[in-house]
């Protein structure tokens, strides 16, 4: 939810205000919604089917020790490569090709209540032996909080600090600098000025039915919020719940926009502008409650669609593309844009001939997947359509799906099996 996006509700004037400065592209898709296997994909140019990752368990350094990625390409040639914040789920991923490498993290709440409930149970943890996913799950604390505190107390707000400090100790070598806020990722906390901006009354609880005859893998039981306290273990949330959760995740991603703000004052600060390239990516898309279902682990259009913005000399200011663009093609329109030689290994395109001329066509078809039942979904965003097909191991398709978006990101009814429809899923199939 953006205000350039189309979310005029929105308070995101930084975000906004890049947008207007470069070029925003409207049908942008991550190769698959969840963070690992997205960002694996986007740092390496390779859709997750190349590098083998689908989920959280595999870093990037065990699994494919040898690869090429971004900061380890940018720092072959002579890049000053720095990463603050979340870029990798695992921190140690390209220990090596990182110049600096900073967590930045602080704890994750800040109100005096929250943090004596957490010590708590911290404490029957220890006394249990708890190690693992069994002790991270046990000392979860609440899905929300606005704290009574400067933008700097939570963990976003030291990450824009670490990039101001960083742009401060540029030398003479070019740098790629990575800055990964993390909000509105769970738990939604952040200032209370920030949830001030909004008023609860004013959002509209999202319908919970289930889009008609969609297929049995797609939809998920969302356990990632439901493992934080006062989540229902099973049904959907309340109302009121609801409208607390989008209250708190739009507070998060008014508080991001505004560190975002900060780094790029910097930046113009410094005079860096004239040759710098900036891109704005998030590694998945998010439900709000839509379907009765929240969080990412999907094909749907919610989850896939991202947004993605780049401004920078030879990028038109103030202009949309609407050409279908995926995230893998972020690694060879870098390398594109600073003139060095894109790899071999790269799978997307440059976005560079979009830059020249936002209103040609993209790709005939944006891929994303996921992993379910021992299966895997492949879904392409195709025109209007979102067509999805289930495969088991052995490549048999079990199911289809295909969903018109040419209103809205929301599904609604899988007309894949309809008569009508038969042309149009066989023109799929082949792309």
């Amino acid at each position: 939810e953006l205000g350039c996006y189309g979310d005029r509700f929105m308070k995101t004037p930084n975000i906004d205000a890049l947008a207007r400065q470069g070029l925003l592209f409207e049908k942008a898709y991550c190769q698959q919604a969840i963070c690992a296997a997205s960002r694996i994909s986007l740092m390496t140019g390779m859709r997750p089917d190349s590098t083998g990752i689908y989920d959280l368990q595999h870093p990037l350094n065990e699994t494919l020790p040898n690869a090429m990625s971004m900061p380890r390409f940018f720092k072959q040639n002579g890049y000053r490569t720095v990463s603050l914040g979340k870029i990798y789920h695992h921190r140690g991923d390209d220990k090596a090709f990182w110049d600096v490498l900073e967590a930045c993290t602080l704890p994750t709440y800040a109100a005096p209540e929250t943090l004596a409930m957490i010590a708590e149970k911290t404490k029957q943890a220890k006394d249990r032996e708890l190690k693992g996913k069994e002790l991270r799950q046990f000392t979860k604390g609440p899905a929300w909080e606005s704290g009574e505190v400067t933008d700097s107390r939570y963990t976003d707000g030291a990450i824009a600090d670490s990039a101001i400090e960083q742009l401060g100790q540029h030398d003479d070598r070019p740098f790629f600098i990575a800055v990964g806020f993390k909000k509105p990722h769970l738990p939604l906390v952040a200032p209370k000025k920030y949830w001030d901006m909004y008023d609860p009354a004013e959002i509209e609880i999202p319908s919970r039915e289930s889009p008609v005859g969609v297929a049995a893998q797609a939809t998920t039981t969302w356990g990632e919020l439901r493992a934080y306290t006062d989540m229902p273990a099973q049904g959907d949330c309340s109302d009121e719940q609801t409208r607390m959760l989008i209250h708190a995740y739009r507070a998060c991603v008014s508080y991001v926009d505004a560190q975002i703000g900060r780094v790029l004052e910097e930046l113009d600060r410094q005079g860096l502008r004239e040759n710098t390239i900036i891109v704005f990516w998030s590694d998945h898309g998010w439900k709000l409650g839509d379907y009765g279902d929240w969080c990412k682990h999907t094909n749907f259009e919610l989850d896939a669609h991202v947004p993605l913005i780049y401004s920078g000399p030879g990028i038109p200011s103030g202009k949309r593309s609407s050409a279908l663009v995926e995230y893998i093609d972020n690694y060879p329109t870098l390398a594109d844009w600073c003139g060095l030689t894109i790899p071999q290994h790269c799978e997307g395109e440059s976005l560079l001939p979009l830059f020249r001329n936002p209103a040609i066509p993209g790709k005939k078809a944006a891929l994303s997947q996921y992993p379910r039942g021992g299966g895997m979904g492949y879904s392409i965003r195709c025109g209007k359509w979102r067509y999805t097909q289930w495969r088991l191991k052995n490549g048999q398709v079990i199911d289809q799906e295909l969903y018109d978006h040419s209103r809205s990101d929301v599904a609604t009814q899988n007309v894949a099996k309809l008569g009508a429809n038969q042309e149009t899923v066989k023109r799929l199939d082949r792309i």
